[in-house]
């Protein structure tokens, strides 16, 4: 069935066919519940061998759940978590973070998406007094919510500053997969070799149905969880089918492909758009995100025919999002009714 080209978001896209096909082959046969299965068991060792051997991986539904469970498996209800004003768990989770930890949210305004040691520290000035939130933990996303990266270097400056302060790092990786592509590295480089203490591994937005990953490289954060992870209402009966996908994907380096081609969809689009009147690309794209300037008339005749968000309502900015599906032939004809319809509007 033919559809109009989507550059809304990446979890619209389907379910990569060998993802699938793996749901498939799970479900021959029963297997052991909650987790206690052969596909399960694979795939938590899988990811000690992605992540190091101190990698404890729990799999849960959601992102939102794994970010909001990983950082309660950290803090307790007077602490606090250091975030960018930005964060995901700041702007897109409907408050859930506060709700479920009891823990304060502290947002850092940052130009780029980017939590540095500087930031942090004027953050830190009332550790100990009992009248303040106690921060103890710094949450981070590779790659941000502005489709920033940090670098390797970024991130242990992150980690060392944070353990010297008595705090923990912790990464939402919704979009891990990109990033890593995008810096040409392994996951492990940027974590647990990184000294990241808890990360949330995206799944949904690299090519599977659905399913994400808590992975701790602390065993204390570990010690509990299982029981966080029951109240949190994600210990799924039927685990081995979240499993299943994880090691189909992270097996040959298929969230590689996934994500290398998003990342250059990206650029494309980017580069198609780069000397189009009345189109202004804000940054140029450092994975799956091109965030653009249009006038209003042209967003709003735009979004008649094609699927994409408004990022800043005040600036005009929009974002438009590539995924592991996104084809040339989808970029090419994007670009081109962006271009007449921005041209058309000067």
């Amino acid at each position: 069935m033919a559809h109009a080209p989507c550059f809304a978001s990446d979890n619209y896209a389907g379910v990569h066919p060998r993802v699938m096909a793996a749901l498939a082959e799970a479900n021959h046969g029963p297997a052991k519940a909650y987790g206690d299965d052969d596909l399960t068991r694979a795939a938590r060792l899988r990811f000690k061998e992605v992540l190091g051997e101190s990698a404890e991986a729990f799999f849960v539904f959601l992102g939102t759940a794994a970010n909001v469970l990983a950082l309660q498996a950290m803090t307790k209800p007077h602490h606090a978590v250091l975030c960018a004003a930005t964060a995901h768990i700041n702007v897109d989770e409907c408050g859930a973070p506060e709700r479920h930890l009891g823990a304060k949210l502290m947002h850092v305004d940052t130009p780029d998406g980017k939590l540095t040691p500087a930031l942090l520290e004027p953050f830190l000035l009332h550790l100990g007094n009992e009248h303040h939130n106690q921060p103890r933990a710094v949450s981070i996303a590779q790659a941000t919510e502005l489709g920033t990266l940090y670098s390797l270097a970024e991130i242990r400056a992150l980690a060392d500053f944070a353990h010297a302060n008595g705090l923990l790092l912790h990464m939402d990786g919704a979009r891990l997969g990109n990033a890593a592509a995008a810096l040409g590295c392994e996951f492990r480089a940027m974590t647990s070799d990184a000294g990241v203490d808890a990360l949330s591994f995206g799944g949904t937005k690299n090519g599977l149905m659905f399913g994400e990953a808590v992975v701790f490289f602390r065993p204390e954060l570990a010690a509990d969880f299982p029981f966080i992870r029951k109240q949190g209402m994600q210990l799924c009966s039927k685990m081995r089918f979240i499993a299943a996908q994880f090691l189909a994907l992270l097996e040959g380096d298929l969230w590689r492909e996934n994500a290398r081609n998003a990342n250059l969809m990206a650029r494309l689009l980017a580069e198609k758009l780069a000397d189009a009147p009345g189109v202004r690309i804000v940054q140029t794209p450092q994975t799956n995100a091109v965030f653009a300037a249009l006038k209003p008339q042209v967003i709003e005749s735009l979004q008649k025919r094609f699927a994409f968000y408004t990022w800043d309502y005040a600036t005009n900015v929009v974002r438009f999002m590539t995924s592991f599906a996104t084809t040339e032939a989808e970029v090419e004809a994007f670009a081109l009714a962006v271009r007449q319809e921005a041209g058309a509007a000067e």
